[in-house]
């Protein structure tokens, strides 16, 4: 039976994922991003990530333009930045604290990870671009995840 938009996102809902702000430079040299789950790693050697990106996102111009993209890595407690990123309009990082990575591209200030990436691909992936990245920079802090799950936003549990 094929599934409908709505039973499709509610089915999918049931994989948890972590949650990321995929941020680059628009054609004006500003930052732009947007939240995104559809995120995974690709291959090691040569180190390859993906990220899923929706063809109506206000970045998604800016995605396509920039052939560069960094992955923020959310830790617990940001879902607050993930929901403004995931909205469209205004300028998201007003008032928001983040920097310049080593790569040149805008990181989020408290990011679990943060994966630099020059884009080596694209793929058209039905209402959504898929966009291939080699990692140039990384970094990371040790805290805890912010998770997704079933439309909301969770955390990791002990056994």
């Amino acid at each position: 039976m094929a599934a409908g938009p709505d039973e499709f996102r509610k089915v999918v809902g049931h994989f948890a994922s972590g949650v990321t702000v995929i941020t680059t430079w628009d054609a004006e040299g500003r930052p732009a991003g947007l939240t995104a789950n559809a995120f995974t790693s690709v291959s090691l050697d040569p180190p390859l990530v993906l990220v899923c990106v929706d063809h109506k996102a206000q970045s998604y111009p800016a995605m396509q333009a920039s052939g560069r993209f960094a992955v923020n890595i959310l830790a617990l407690g940001q879902d607050a930045l993930s929901k403004r990123f995931a909205v469209s309009g205004g300028d998201k990082f007003d008032g928001l604290a983040w920097s310049t990575g080593p790569a040149g591209l805008p990181l989020l200030s408290g990011a679990l990870a943060a994966l630099e990436c020059h884009t080596v691909h694209t793929y058209p992936g039905g209402d959504h671009t898929i966009f291939v990245g080699r990692v140039e920079a990384v970094q990371a802090q040790d805290a805890e995840p912010l998770l997704y799950y079933q439309g909301k936003y969770n955390r990791l549990s002990a056994p």
